[in-house]
C-alpha cells in the first residue's frame, strides 16, 4: 500500500470516526473468519459498520489533532489486530451486540474505544451495553414528563368526584329512610 492509498484510507476512516456515535475497538486475534462474519451480520441490522484497523493508517487519522487529544492518545496506543465497529445509530444497541458476542467468543476482547472525541475504557463499553435501548429511554422520559400533568388532572377530578360520591351517599340515605 503506497502513501497516497494510505492517505485516502485515512480520510475515509476520519469520516467514519466523525459520523459515528461510538467507535468500539476490539482485539480479534484468534477469531475465525466465519465468527467475524457472524459478528458483521449481527451488527449490519443495527446501522453498524465493522472495519479492520491498520495501525499506521489509524495514526494518520489523528495526526493533525482534529479528533482531539484523547483520540490521538488512543490511536497511538493501538497495537495488534484491531477491529473497529462504527455505530452510526444507537450506540447502546451496538455495544450490547458486541459485548454479548465478546462474552460468547473468548477471542474477541474489548479495548478502549471512542464516543465522539471522548475515550472510554472497556468497562465503559460494558456500561454502555447495560443501558436500556433508545426507545426504552425515550418512553421513560415521556412517562416522567407526563406524570405531573396526569397527577394534576387527577387532583382536579378528585373534587367533583368527591362531590358526586357525597351526593350519591345522601341520596342513598334518603331513599333508605323513606323506605
Amino acid at each position: 500500500m503506497n502513501r497516497s492509498e494510505k492517505t485516502q484510507l485515512a480520510s475515509e476512516l476520519k469520516d467514519k470516526f466523525s459520523r459515528a456515535q461510538v467507535a468500539i475497538f476490539a482485539d480479534y486475534k484468534g477469531l475465525s473468519s466465519s465468527r467475524a462474519d457472524d459478528l458483521r451480520r449481527l451488527l449490519r441490522g443495527s446501522n453498524v459498520e465493522v472495519k479492520v484497523l491498520k495501525n499506521n493508517v489509524a495514526r494518520l487519522v489523528t495526526k493533525d489533532g482534529a479528533m482531539g487529544d484523547q483520540a490521538k492518545a488512543l490511536m497511538d496506543e493501538v497495537v495488534g489486530p484491531t477491529l473497529v465497529a462504527f455505530a452510526f445509530g444507537d450506540p447502546a444497541g451496538a455495544a450490547k451486540i458486541i459485548h454479548k458476542f465478546a462474552q460468547d467468543n473468548e477471542a474477541l476482547k474489548l479495548k478502549d474505544s471512542l464516543m465522539g472525541q471522548k475515550r472510554i475504557d472497556a468497562s465503559g463499553v460494558e456500561t454502555l451495553a447495560k443501558l436500556p435501548s433508545r426507545e426504552v429511554l425515550l418512553a421513560q422520559l415521556l412517562s416522567t414528563m407526563n406524570a405531573p400533568a396526569r397527577n394534576f388532572v387527577s387532583v382536579l377530578a378528585a373534587v367533583p368526584r368527591g362531590l358526586v360520591t357525597a351526593l350519591a351517599a345522601i341520596e342513598k340515605k334518603k331513599t333508605e329512610s323513606q323506605s
